[in-house]
């Protein structure tokens, strides 16, 4: 048994000042505040900052020079053991739009890299892939090659779920408006697969029967898809009403400006899942990286494009993304509850992203400033594998 001691402590729902979580077996067994903490025996006091459940993160394309899809076993797991600098505890594979054959054989991958990571508390956890794409509509492609878009047939679909155990594809984002979509959604909630939907020129009807189907997410809210409008809300406006669907938001502050951001914040409470969408120029120093194959560059300051200028994922972190937040004015609750508790729940997974008695003991020291200063999972405390996060480039804020 362990114990932590910090000044302050959100535990996914609520903040506790001061607070201790008592470890054992990687789960929390308690969760104690207030005065009783004095009567702990800790383990580790924290100086000072907060403790938070471990950061999830529904949409990473790529970190630290590897791009997933083509990503050998080796970069995957080297990913998997240096996500947690970054406050990341549980986190998504994305792989963008790309051939059948080949996101068949990146699923395979995926399942070899799922096993390999159980044997481990020293990894973030893959709690399942996210395929973005190949189903959605040209004219809101964004960075996808449109040359491997198509429609969701049975045959496609067939391809994708027979390629790896049940649980490695765990969410795919289409376009609702194209032929099959409704009845693909259909078929993926089923199978338990969460249905996001993104690159998408839908209208808010069109959206409205996508959750009907069971879609429950709006991928990268405002960003490649039919924005709000005054007589037709558009993806963007049914998703923040609808209380099927929970946002994805990336809040680098270039993908959505403040406002929007905080505009998203008012309109969906406790809807709203910050992502990075990051790929593999993420942590890595200016120069030219690869999302899918296609080259994209990275400048100081600036997020990861294509040579024509398109927005290509992001170098975010997530506790960026959550110091970005509070900086706009949400409440520190809230913005960490959008990045731990709110996707944790999303997938089903009550396990994650909370401090609470029976839920996996990932967990992070946050400085004053935010960001992740140690991180552990299952209880276990993870090595910190390279400089000081403030030292690093790649970010896009």
């Amino acid at each position: 048994m362990s114990v932590i001691v910090a000044p302050r402590m959100v535990t996914g729902e609520e903040l506790l000042a001061p607070a201790g979580v008592v470890v054992e077996g990687g789960r929390v067994v308690d969760v104690v505040a207030g005065p009783q903490v004095e009567r702990l025996r800790a383990d580790l006091t924290l100086p000072g900052g907060l403790l938070v459940p471990g950061l999830v993160d529904l949409q990473v394309n790529g970190y630290f020079g590897v791009d997933f899809v083509s990503a050998t076993p080796a970069q995957w797991s080297a990913v998997a053991r240096r996500l947690p600098e970054t406050g990341v505890t549980a986190f998504a594979p994305t792989f963008i739009t790309s051939p059948l054959d080949r996101l068949a054989t990146g699923l395979r991958r995926a399942e070899d890299a799922m096993v390999a990571g159980q044997a481990t508390n020293s990894v973030a956890r893959i709690v399942g892939v996210h395929l973005e794409g190949p189903f959605l509509a040209g004219s809101q492609r964004g960075a996808h090659n449109a040359a491997f878009l198509r429609d969701p047939t049975d045959q496609a679909l067939d391809l994708l779920l027979d390629a790896a155990a049940p649980g490695t594809l765990r969410l795919l984002t289409l376009a609702p408006e194209r032929p099959g979509a409704l009845d693909a959604v259909r078929r993926l909630a089923a199978a338990g697969v969460l249905v996001g939907l993104g690159h998408t020129d839908a209208t808010a009807a069109q959206v409205s029967a996508a959750a009907a189907a069971g879609a429950r997410m709006v991928t990268h809210l405002f960003n490649a898809q039919r924005g709000l409008h005054h007589r037709e809300p558009g993806v963007a406006g049914a998703g923040l009403v609808d209380h099927r669907l929970t946002c994805g938001l990336i809040l680098d502050l270039h993908h959505v400006v403040a406002e929007v951001a905080r505009l998203t914040f008012a309109a969906a409470p406790g809807r709203v899942a910050l992502v990075t969408d990051a790929v593999a120029a993420a942590g890595m120093p200016p120069g030219r990286y690869v999302l899918g194959d296609e080259p994209v560059a990275v400048e100081v300051g600036r997020p990861p494009v294509r040579d024509d200028g398109t927005l290509a994922g992001s170098g975010l972190r997530l506790d960026e993304a959550v110091a970005n937040a509070v900086a706009l004015g949400v409440d520190l609750v809230s913005a960490v509850a959008a990045a731990s508790r709110v996707p944790a729940d999303l997938l089903g997974r009550i396990d994650l992203g909370r401090i609470a008695p029976g839920a996996a003991a990932d967990i992070v020291w946050l400085g004053d400033d935010l960001r992740a200063r140690a991180t552990w999972i299952g209880g276990k405390l993870v090595p910190v594998l390279s400089q000081p996060a403030a030292d690093r480039g790649g970010s896009s804020t």
